[in-house]
């Protein structure tokens, strides 16, 4: 490169910042892009920014899957090298495998625990039903509140009373 090139480029780096560099893209064409570290105007040290130019740009419409899961660490610095086309199949083909295998598994264990339970070898879990909520005294008990004791005109309310306030009775 010629002097004045160079003095241009240089220039160019201290009031703009680098360019952004073309890193890859990924098999829904996303594109990766780095800025490497660079010295701002005022002198101060930016460090190395990654980030992604996805296909669908509205940010509302993301879902989850829309970026491969090696493209994400590459982006927060997870890794330090873009992840290959190779190495992002082959790491789904493996998930893809996996999610068979624990398929296969569960189906399995269903099966083999019913025979559990048909044989008496295990006890059938047995549901219970409690009232009332776990952060309250009575959890699991009757709840302390009396019905009304009237009807129709002459209608008294019940003397609920709230747990701890003077009353001995359902302590």
């Amino acid at each position: 490169m010629s002097r004045a090139w160079q003095a241009l480029r240089a220039l160019r780096l201290r009031f703009v910042g680098p360019a952004k560099e073309l890193v890859g893209t990924d098999q829904f064409g996303n594109k990766y892009y780095r800025m490497p570290k660079h010295e701002s105007r005022a002198g101060q040290i930016i460090p190395e920014r990654r980030f992604v130019e996805a296909v669908n740009r509205e940010a509302y419409q993301y879902q989850i899957g829309d970026f491969p899961v090696e493209w994400e660490a590459w982006i927060r610095k997870k890794r330090d090298d873009p992840p290959t086309i190779e190495e992002i199949l082959r790491n789904e083909n493996y998930r893809e495998e996996m999610k068979q295998k624990v398929k296969d598994v569960s189906e399995k264990d269903k099966l083999l625990q019913a025979k559990e339970y048909e044989e008496g070898l295990v006890a059938e879990p047995s549901h219970t039903q409690v009232k009332g909520h776990a952060s309250a005294p009575y959890y699991g008990k009757k709840e302390p509140s009396q019905d009304p004791a009237s009807t129709a005109n002459i209608f008294q309310p019940g003397a609920w009373m709230p747990p701890g306030s003077g009353s001995s009775k359902n302590k």
